[in-house]
């Protein structure tokens, strides 16, 4: 009698659930790619964290199949999520700069902003006041929940990105309090001098 493994990876039933994947999810770290979810199984080569691949629904033990080149695989589950890793070292690619002159810090930032939230084109840099003279500090324009969502993923990478504190929606956080969080301020006056219509980054 043949084991439900056996029964799962049998050609047939491999094919019909090859054919009937449309689901896409993307994988959140390098995963090597197995012929079946077994301890008979070989290595059959790797996919790369941040790929898109189709996933059957099937799974077994401690993996779950996804199609590579048609064929189907096997790997370690808890890897793929439905939403698209963010990763602060990949290329910005929409055609957005800034400055030569401006700190590593705040290029850092544009980079990995751009390349995570790409449909942003407007960074604002050198002008005469404050921080923005010094070329340590950079707005980033967007608003609305996206503004927030891009504010959470620099707080998030503040070490690496070598930022000192951000500004949005009338928020600011700071490293030396990061154990408050978020801190309300005071009216400014205008939507732009509160910060709502743009994430003010200044880093080290």
């Amino acid at each position: 009698v043949a084991s439900r493994v056996d029964r799962l990876v049998a050609r047939s039933a491999t094919a019909r659930a090859v054919a009937k994947a449309d689901t896409k999810l993307w994988t959140t770290s390098d995963l090597n790619l197995w012929t079946r979810p077994d301890k008979a199984a070989k290595q059959v080569g790797e996919v790369e964290s941040g790929e898109r691949v189709l996933v059957t629904g099937r799974k077994y033990g401690e993996r779950v199949e996804i199609v590579v080149g048609g064929k189907s695989r096997w790997v370690t589950m808890g890897h793929l999520s439905d939403e698209k890793p963010t990763t602060i070292d990949a290329a910005c690619t929409n055609g957005t700069s800034v400055p030569a002159a401006v700190s590593p810090n705040v290029k850092k930032v544009h980079q990995a902003v751009c390349a995570n939230f790409p449909e942003i084109g407007t960074y604002g840099t050198f002008r005469s006041d404050g921080e923005h003279s010094q070329g340590i500090a950079v707005d980033i324009m967007v608003s609305g929940a996206r503004g927030w969502e891009v504010a959470e993923f620099v707080r998030a990478n503040y070490a690496a990105l070598g930022v000192s504190y951000l500004i949005y929606a009338q928020k600011i956080w700071s490293v030396e309090r990061s154990g408050e969080g978020w801190r309300g301020m005071s009216d400014r006056g205008s939507v732009t001098a509160n910060h709502y219509d743009h994430v003010h980054v200044t880093t080290y």
